[in-house]
């Protein structure tokens, strides 16, 4: 298929998908949870217990981690997917709660969110399983690690473990059991106590997958087969069942670059027959034509997060003033498809210490929130680790800053926008305001450099009237003339809010 015709489809899709990302005005999804949270730490009850203040905060929607039992049981994150149908219920893998409490804390904390107005997305891992209850042996050959698409070996018994039959789980839910005809392959063989990639005889990589190492549908564990019939159907039995069961309002769908993705489409298609839920992907590739490629194969159904833009705030955080600001957007989601962008400043993965680090240093954390919060493409994502702190690695909580940031959104950061930018160290741009939002418009300029001022006009609604920087990061006011013309300044390193006072 041609880049154009690609190109209009796109298009055509996203402009009824508009409507789905922005179903509320000013929406703000938070992540709430970071990768070292301990049992201890009881997140299902702190989610309870926060709920209000969320809600006051403009917290809209919250994402919540895999509820799910992993293989490491009450230590595990949750990626790594044991039991779809424990959500912290039964005795398995050494606890009956999982890392974040049980089943009833659980369903407590998505009903205390659904009281304060708050719509809950789930974690969906459906990549892989580890963890089996039992080995099997199997034929299957070695794959070169670098390049799936060659074999290492001729194909020969391995023992695998494939087998999931939840004894403790006693069949409540489903009746369903895994073994090795339900999956592709597995990185470890048993009997000859190996690492490595073995792809099972009569199976083939899932297509449609990211081109990373050849064929990148091998991630970890228990590769699952979404070309076995049986598969499919279980997995849209069990979106129903945890729809249903849970309440949830939506999935935040793990590691779909490595997931065929005509079954996603398909999968999340089933799920929105059962209820009008909001979906949002994560494909970790910052090379754009890669994000359009999947954009496209999967209808446009699922709005990504903005992994380029991560990587450019990335960037930028780390050139020492050298980076050109006009370009922080270039070639992002939610510069060239703003509907099915969540941007995003730092997750889980790209902590300290994790796969993917990649961590935006704590002096522009300021600057790449205003450019999530304050501007009106994509669904922001804000991160549980800037917001409480990360203790394991001694990272403050940005908490106060991004109060501010969340004020700015719910009441300022409404009407047209205009972009100022025009200069290598700093950028700017003004939201209008509207006359649904009493004294809404705001100005905000930033520099990774000196600092400095532009020359803005905020237009007719706010002309004739005194700013000051909401961020007290400017101590001086700024007049704005009959015209609507007013000079503002931002600090070297540092961004500046401006609102009518």
């Amino acid at each position: 298929m041609s880049k154009k015709k690609l190109k209009t489809n796109l298009r055509y899709d996203i402009i009824i998908l508009k409507e789905g990302i922005q179903m509320r005005e000013n929406r703000v999804l938070m992540q709430y949870f970071e990768w070292y949270l301990k049992p201890e730490d009881k997140l299902w009850q702190q989610v309870s217990r926060e709920a209000k203040n969320l809600k006051e905060i403009g917290i809209t929607d919250v994402w919540l981690p895999p509820a799910y039992k992993g293989a490491g049981g009450k230590y595990d994150a949750g990626y790594a997917t044991y039991d779809l149908y424990d959500l912290g219920e039964f005795n398995q893998k050494g606890s009956v709660e999982t890392k974040y409490g049980t089943k009833d804390e659980y369903l407590q904390a998505i009903n205390d969110l659904h009281e304060n107005g708050i719509d809950v997305y789930a974690d969906v891992v459906l990549n892989h399983k580890i963890g089996a209850d039992e080995a099997e042996n199997v034929y299957a050959n070695e794959e070169e690690a670098q390049d799936r698409n060659k074999d290492k070996s001729s194909f020969q018994k391995i023992k695998a473990w494939t087998k999931y039959n939840f004894p403790a789980r006693k069949n409540k839910y489903s009746d369903f059991k895994w073994n090795h005809n339900h999956f592709n392959g597995t990185d470890w063989d048993e009997s000859g106590r190996k690492n490595g990639i073995f792809r099972f005889y009569g199976k083939n990589w899932d297509q449609n997958v990211d081109k990373e190492n050849g064929n990148y549908d091998y991630l970890m564990g228990a590769d699952v087969d979404f070309n076995n019939p049986e598969v499919v159907e279980e997995l849209k039995k069990w979106g129903k069942w945890y729809l249903e069961f849970t309440g949830v309002d939506g999935f935040r769908l793990d590691a779909v670059k490595h997931i065929k993705s005509l079954f996603m489409a398909d999968w999340i298609k089933n799920m929105k027959e059962i209820k009008p839920i909001q979906c949002v992907g994560e494909y970790w590739n910052r090379d754009m034509e890669t994000l359009k490629w999947y954009i496209y194969k999967t209808n446009s159904t699922i709005p990504l997060f903005d992994v380029p833009l991560h990587y450019n705030f990335y960037e930028a955080s780390n050139s020492r003033g050298n980076y050109d600001l006009p370009r922080i957007l270039d070639n992002t989601l939610v510069k060239e498809y703003p509907s099915l962008a969540v941007t995003f400043v730092d997750n889980h993965d790209t902590e300290p210490g994790q796969a993917l680090f990649s961590y935006v240093q704590d002096w522009f954390k300021p600057l790449a929130y205003a450019l999530t919060l304050l501007r009106k493409d994509g669904l922001p994502c804000v991160f549980y680790g800037d917001y409480y702190g990360i203790p394991e690695h001694n990272i403050e909580p940005k908490k106060d800053m991004l109060d501010k940031m969340l004020e700015l959104r719910k009441k300022y950061a409404y009407g047209e926008q205009i972009d100022y930018f025009d200069n290598h160290n700093i950028i700017a741009w003004v939201r209008k305001g509207d006359e649904i939002h009493l004294h809404s418009g705001l100005v905000v300029i930033m520099s990774d450099g000196p600092g400095g001022g532009k020359t803005i006009n905020v237009g007719t609604k706010l002309a004739n009237s005194v700013f000051y920087d909401y961020t007290g990061n400017v101590q001086e006011t700024v007049y704005v003339d009959q015209e609507g013309n007013g000079i503002f300044y931002c600090n070297g390193g540092s961004v500046s809010v401006w609102i009518k006072k």
